[in-house]
C-alpha cells in the first residue's frame, strides 16, 4: 500500500501552527496543530469535543459556509483536520480559523448541539474552559501567521 501524505510528514520538527496538508483536485486539507507531536500532551476528547462543536458551528455559519467540507481532530489528537474548496484562499481560510478561535476564546454560552442525548452521540462529554484555553493558545500560535508559514518544514 502507498503510504498516506499525513504519515510522510516529519513529526519530530512539527510545530504547533496551521499547515497546508493536502491539495486534492477542489479540496485543501489543512492540519491545524495544537500540540506538539508525540509529547505526551495532547487534546483531551472532551475538549476536542466540544472545540469540535463550536468550530463546526462557526465555520459553517461564516460567510464561507458553502465552502467549507469538514471539521473533525485528528485521532491521535495533537490538533484537528478542516477541510475547505479550493475556491477558498489559503488567506481566507487561515483569516477564517483566527475568526473561529477568536469564537471560541469568548464562548460562555451553551454548546451548540450539545443539549440532549437526541443532539449528539456522547453529549456529556465536554469542557468548555478546555476548548477557551486551546483557542486561546492557537491565537498566539497564529497572530503573526502567514500563508507562507503554512508550509511544511523539512
Amino acid at each position: 500500500m502507498k503510504t498516506i501524505s499525513s504519515f510522510t510528514i516529519n513529526h519530530d520538527i512539527l510545530q504547533k501552527g496551521m499547515y497546508i496538508a493536502k491539495v486534492d483536485r477542489d479540496v485543501v486539507t489543512y492540519d491545524i496543530r495544537m500540540a506538539l507531536p508525540n509529547q505526551g500532551c495532547y487534546l483531551n476528547p472532551a475538549t476536542a469535543h466540544t472545540f469540535e462543536h463550536l468550530f463546526a458551528t462557526y465555520v459553517r455559519n461564516s460567510k464561507y459556509a458553502d465552502f467549507i467540507v469538514y471539521v473533525g481532530p485528528m485521532g491521535c489528537r495533537p490538533g484537528f483536520y478542516f477541510l475547505v474548496r479550493d475556491n477558498l484562499s489559503h488567506q481566507q481560510a487561515l483569516d477564517l480559523v483566527k475568526e473561529t478561535f477568536a469564537f471560541i476564546k469568548s464562548f460562555r454560552h451553551s454548546i451548540p448541539g450539545a443539549g440532549s442525548s437526541s443532539e449528539c452521540g456522547n453529549y456529556l462529554e465536554h469542557d468548555l474552559e478546555g476548548a477557551r484555553l486551546i483557542a486561546i493558545d492557537m491565537l498566539n500560535v497564529l497572530s503573526d501567521w502567514t500563508v507562507e508559514d503554512m508550509t511544511y518544514r523539512q
